[in-house]
């Protein structure tokens, strides 16, 4: 039986009109659930109270446990037991790496590009493993509530690319849920942040999660919430301080198979109790008693300090960047508000502290801030609150565009532009008679394709022939809410057309997105130079190739034989320039062509003229002419 909403007047709309929708952080560790009742936004609790669901997953004979009952198999079952699935989110198998280690999985051999874990109960991907936690938050909000949901708002590290984020919307659409948007988690961490306390001005938000972390920076204005910068490393969390933990623990122990796959469970279990009690105590006592050794020491806030901060250095290479591609100074920034459970650590507290030169906000829940955020964004979406009290504009972490000749890139939509986003560029044919173009997409800083990642390829074909030039191409990019692409084109003059949606198996690796940017800048002297450098060449390469094809055609019947050894004199000191790396050479050996050329250009012309008026008098092309006129004329006074 549905539950009947009662509220102040004012605070809600009323029960027919009011639509259920739900916020969800689906977390590396936690995940949680949250909605709008009555004008107040609550994260909803389990039937034992608990709201943080631990993103865990069991695969057991016949039967799956999500949560705190698949986290009791985490020791005793580690093979069939999924921990930080979300860290495999739209990964390919390639990207599986040592980095990993400190998980215990086997992965199925299989010719898919995404990788699958062998489980008691068959193979499965992070997609269908994400999929029963979001099925649990579902279940859990029915039950809470009352009611069938009409969509949820989930969340995403904004710097998942757009395979890891089309892979959590199709976990929501195995769930069976409506994705009414992904939202950025610092943005969401923003809305409650922004809404709370009516702030105005420059803010950071710090998201460091049990998988991931993320940096935006964000400027509030009257209910707008516009991020000019974010940062961020998809494999970079929680998970990675346990790990470190858990390998002193092993040097300090000498446990002798510290390998097998449930005792390494046990450590990482150890080293995460040890790190979030040092957050209030000094010094915490480890006792491990297993089959594979025992164990008694101590860990302190200084040698924690010591093992954590190279990981939090990270975080902070990573906030010095989006602050200067937000062109703000660290004087800037009014507040910096703290996401995600990791962010209790202390030495976390302390070194982001000391960077901004302020006291970062920890008074909101860092566990519960981003659900709320997409609570109240997800109430706006289906329509129970007017859309003009909040606006978010979000941005695209990385350059989209498409490869033209020489192997350049061509962007067109720009890292950190606000989304959803449309814009559109004109290209041409680079030969006579092409009716076809291949339409490369890529995603990255750096202005070669070989130093920028692939992300579609389709083709555009039909299109009448023509000669060079002539043929009007439009390549439009259109990224929606949720950062995903669709790219189409189009030949104006025939409309002959055709689409992608941008849909990858597999997305970056664990620094990918960190080293496009870091190399955009290191090498954007030698990038500049490159792109003009294959610019000039593909420059002579069309200068060559239209004057080979003109002689083909004329030069035996135009050309002296001295003016045709003149011609090719300085074609070939432009083929033999073309290949060197001096612009400014190709450049004059260009210009030198053109003008050993330019008295056979004019021959060319004339004749052309002459065959063209063969049979006809000056005085046809003046009648047409002022025939055309009178009819424009006509067209005007009509």
């Amino acid at each position: 039986m549905a539950l009947i909403q009662i509220a102040e007047p004012g605070q809600s709309t009323t029960a027919h009109q009011h639509r259920l929708a739900v916020g969800i952080d689906l977390g590396t560790t936690n995940s949680l659930v949250a909605t709008v009742r009555s004008g107040e936004v609550d994260t909803l609790p389990d039937v034992d109270g608990s709201h943080l669901l631990p993103s865990v997953v069991h695969y057991g004979e016949g039967e799956v446990h999500v949560g705190s009952r698949a986290q009791q198999f985490s020791v005793s079952d580690p093979w069939n037991t999924i921990v930080s699935v979300k860290r495999f989110m739209g990964r390919g198998a390639e990207d599986i790496s040592g980095k990993d280690e400190h998980y215990s999985y086997t992965f199925a051999e299989t010719d898919s590009a995404v990788p699958r874990f062998k489980t008691r109960s068959g193979d499965v991907s992070a997609v269908e493993v994400s999929a029963e936690i979001l099925k649990n938050l579902k279940q859990r909000a029915i039950k809470t509530l009352g009611d069938e949901l009409s969509g949820a708002v989930i969340t995403v590290p904004a710097y998942f690319d757009d395979a890891q984020r089309q892979a959590t919307k199709d976990a929501a659409k195995l769930a069976g849920i409506n994705v009414l948007r992904l939202l950025n988690e610092p943005t969401a961490a923003a809305v409650a942040y922004g809404l709370d306390t009516g702030n105005e001005g420059i803010i950071a938000v710090y998201d460091l999660g049990g998988g991931t972390f993320d940096i935006s920076i964000l400027r509030l204005n009257k209910g707008v919430f516009e991020v000019l910068a974010t940062g961020g490393d998809s494999s970079l969390g929680g998970d990675d301080f346990d790990y470190v933990i858990a390998q002193w623990i092993n040097e300090q122990a000498d446990f002798s198979d510290a390998d097998d796959p449930a005792f390494r469970r046990l450590v990482m279990q150890h080293a995460r109790s040890a790190k979030e009690a040092l957050a209030e105590h000094d010094s915490i006592a480890i006792n491990i008693d297993a089959q594979n050794g025992a164990w008694q020491g101590t860990l302190d806030r200084s040698k924690l300090k010591d093992l954590l901060t190279p990981l939090v250095k990270k975080t902070l290479m990573s906030c010095r960047r989006a602050l200067r591609d937000a062109d703000v100074e660290n004087e800037d920034i009014r507040e910096v508000v703290m996401v995600g459970g990791s962010t209790r650590t202390l030495i976390v507290r302390e070194m982001v502290a000391e960077f901004f030169q302020c006291e970062p906000l920890t008074s909101i829940d860092p566990d519960k801030v981003v659900a709320t955020g997409a609570a109240l964004q997800a109430d706006v979406l289906v329509g129970n609150k007017p859309d003009d009290e909040m606006l978010l504009l979000d941005v695209i972490p990385l350059s989209l565009g498409i490869e033209t000749m020489g192997g350049l890139v061509e962007k067109i939509i720009h890292r950190n532009t606000a989304i959803p986003v449309a814009k559109a560029q004109e290209f041409t044919t680079y030969k006579d008679g092409q009716t076809a173009m291949a339409v490369h997409v890529l995603q990255g800083e750096r202005e070669l394709v070989s130093d920028c990642r692939s992300l579609a390829r389709f083709e555009l074909r039909g299109f009448p022939p023509q000669v060079a030039g002539a043929a009007r191409i439009r390549v439009t990019f259109q990224v929606d809410a949720d950062g995903l692409l669709i790219v189409s084109a189009r030949e104006e003059n025939s409309g002959i057309e055709a689409s992608v949606d941008v849909k990858p198996s597999y997305g970056l690796n664990d620094n990918e997105i960190e080293s496009m940017l870091r190399d955009s800048i290191e090498h954007a002297e030698d990038d500049m130079h490159s792109r003009t450098l294959r610019e000039q060449q593909v420059e002579a390469d069309r200068v060559i190739e239209a004057l080979d094809s003109a002689i083909a055609s004329d030069g035996d019947q135009l050309l002296s034989e001295d003016e045709r050894v003149q011609i090719d004199n300085a074609r070939q000191v432009l083929v033999e320039t073309k290949s060197g790396s001096d612009v400014d050479a190709i450049e004059q050996s260009i210009k030198q062509l053109e003008a050993a050329s330019e008295v056979y250009v004019s021959r060319r012309k004339n004749t052309n003229i002459k065959t063209a008026m063969q049979g006809h008098s000056i005085d046809e092309y003046a009648s047409e002419q002022s025939l055309d006129a009178k009819a424009a004329e006509a067209k005007v006074e009509e």
